[in-house]
């Protein structure tokens, strides 16, 4: 498994621009395939189940890694999400927002988060649209606790590529609109088309760790 492990990923560092992150999708796989890969240099890791992630950032304590959350933030998992992640990918209303900056002050927490925006109609996953997003923009910018730093977006499953590179770019466009430097789009078979866009974060699972050891909840 390492040395394979070690193969795709330097593939994937060779082939993608400097500009656009790894960003290794765990979820799925065992500390020790993170542990793996971290030893090669990777320092972040994205998680979808706080249930999943929890053991291995325990098990992975002394690695120092950086965590993202990348999966559906519901509610009432806020607050173990906050205390256990350093970024997060999926605030996708003001509601959870204002929920995320509550909690992050309350535990002395500064989690950078990445605001989820559905560009295209997709009535699987969830987000901001454009102009919804432009009407709270000022109440996003003034809650304390968070720092409000990029956009992400999915493309639907169905859509065609060149479909995918218009979308990558329009969400990268919007996010130089309003000054927000990271873009998290792309993942295993669309990466470089999100890369080209300008994507910052390419969050990658299968191409890197192959398939899935456990099971879980939310798409990769």
């Amino acid at each position: 498994m390492t040395d394979s492990l070690a193969a795709r990923w330097q593939a994937l560092n060779l082939d993608r621009p400097s500009s656009a992150r790894l960003l290794a999708v765990s979820k799925g796989h065992p500390a020790a395939a993170v542990r793996c890969v971290a030893e090669l240099g990777q320092f972040d890791f994205g998680e979808s189940r706080v249930q999943e992630a929890l053991p291995k950032q325990e098990e992975l304590i002394d690695l120092n890694l950086r965590w993202h959350f990348i999966g559906r933030l519901q509610s009432n998992k806020v607050r173990p999400v906050v205390k256990a992640f350093d970024v997060i990918h999926s605030v996708d209303s003001l509601s959870l927002a204002e929920r995320v900056s509550r909690i992050a002050v309350e535990e002395a927490r500064q989690p950078d988060v990445l605001l989820q925006v559905k560009l295209r109609p997709d009535p699987s996953k969830g987000g901001l649209s454009a102009d919804e997003l432009s009407t709270i923009w000022s109440d996003l910018q003034a809650l304390p606790g968070l720092r409000v730093s990029g956009l992400m977006t999915m493309a639907p499953l169905d859509m065609a590529v060149e479909q995918r590179k218009h979308l990558f770019s329009d969400c990268r466009a919007l996010a130089d609109q309003l000054a927000l430097a990271e873009c998290s789009m792309g993942m295993s078979t669309d990466w470089k088309e999100a890369a080209a866009a300008g994507s910052t974060w390419l969050r990658i699972g299968s191409a890197l760790f192959g398939p899935r050891l456990v099971s879980s909840d939310a798409a990769n």
